[in-house]
């Protein structure tokens, strides 16, 4: 019999060392602040951050979204196409990716590709010893490396998502048009027709989340590498699987919280 206990005990120990680290980060960012009275951080420095972030990753986003939605399209008109609905996939698409698939993807792919950077940086450092002079001059390594890169993912994904959202209803168009003879513009009428308030809001708090949790463990895993550059590369593939994985489990219980509070 397995005994899951230490991977209990270990899960619940990552989650209150991370919950712990979004604490003492916000705390260290509002004692310089209310001391200095100025940013905890050179505006540069997240600037540098939201770059590597959000525009660095709009090209992979963008991409993965349209082809992704001209697949669910497809698939779907397919499947409804003998009952005479090919109608409902504008619908399908742009509920699916808007309240779901948007957030879901983007998050998985900034978790793969940013996350593992935030990693790899911050674990050099802490080989390289720089995490420790850091500290030794008291500048505060938490809100100079922890609070950019954190806030970074946290303001870009619901901008990551939106673009996730457009391109995958402009594969959705395309491929309606070719297949189903649904022209572009009925297309995009029927997507925002169907789509309530409660859909655009529960992707923008799940995009909002997403970053959040991606930035957390990601600069969380880099802080404590051991071991040096091999203990690197175990962290980096870490933190990309843990980020995963807490972003889909994340969505599953949000999608039940939101399902059990608006079942209609």
């Amino acid at each position: 019999m397995i005994d899951l206990f230490p991977a209990v005990r270990s899960a619940l120990q990552h989650v209150s060392s991370i919950a712990w680290l979004l604490i003492y980060t916000v705390q260290e960012m509002g004692d310089h602040m209310l001391r200095r009275r100025r940013l905890p951080f050179r505006p540069s420095i997240f600037f540098e951050q939201a770059d590597r972030t959000g525009v660095g990753s709009v090209p992979l986003v963008a991409l993965v979204s349209f082809f992704l939605g001209l697949t669910m399209a497809l698939l779907t008109g397919h499947v409804l196409a003998p009952y005479g609905q090919e109608t409902l996939v504008p619908a399908a698409v742009a509920i699916g990716f808007t309240r779901e698939l948007g957030p879901l993807i983007t998050g998985i792919m900034v978790a793969a590709r940013v996350g593992a950077a935030f990693t790899a940086e911050l674990g050099t450092m802490v080989v390289a010893e720089e995490v420790e002079a850091i500290e030794a001059m008291g500048l505060g390594p938490l809100r100079l490396l922890v609070s950019p890169r954190v806030l970074a993912a946290f303001l870009l994904m619901p901008c990551l998502s939106v673009v996730s959202n457009m391109m995958a209803l402009s594969g959705g168009a395309l491929i309606s048009r070719w297949a189903f003879d649904i022209p572009m513009q009925g297309f995009w009428q029927s997507s925002l027709e169907n789509l309530f308030i409660r859909d655009i809001v529960a992707g923008v708090l799940k995009s909002f989340l997403f970053g959040l949790l991606i930035g957390l463990i990601a600069c969380y895993k880099g802080l404590t590498v051991r071991g040096g550059a091999a203990g690197v590369g175990t962290a980096t593939t870490s933190s990309v699987v843990t980020a995963i994985t807490t972003v889909i489990g994340f969505d599953t219980v949000f999608n039940i919280v939101l399902v059990a509070l608006f079942p209609d």
